[in-house]
């Protein structure tokens, strides 16, 4: 069993089109947002020797980064509609597998 801390760097991207009145053409707008979160991890884990100096190893870890709200910047899309923005609030967990194939020297 393993405990610790756990840092994510995140980066999110909307696409949409906006909407213009006749005679004018939509717009494609993409919206970006970024930001790091800090949480908590635990994680277990087998090696196992098969061989002389050869061990093979599998680990599992849970990372916990909780909710935060994410706010998108407001994108002018049009002089007919204006600066939109939002905030999303983003749940993010993380779960990891890993196998590991290991010669010792």
């Amino acid at each position: 069993m393993k405990g610790g801390a756990a840092v994510t760097d995140n980066k999110y991207s909307s696409f949409f089109t906006a909407t213009a009145p006749p005679g004018f053409a939509p717009g494609d707008v993409w919206n970006r947002a970024t930001e790091t979160r800090w949480g908590g991890a635990v994680g277990t884990g087998l090696e196992f020797g098969f061989a002389p100096n050869w061990s093979v190893a599998v680990e599992y870890d849970h990372l916990f980064m909780g909710n935060n709200g994410v706010t998108f910047p407001p994108l002018m899309l049009s002089p007919f509609v204006g600066a939109v923005g939002r905030t999303d609030n983003i749940r993010q967990d993380v779960d990891m597998g890993t196998v590991r194939l290991n010669y010792h020297f």
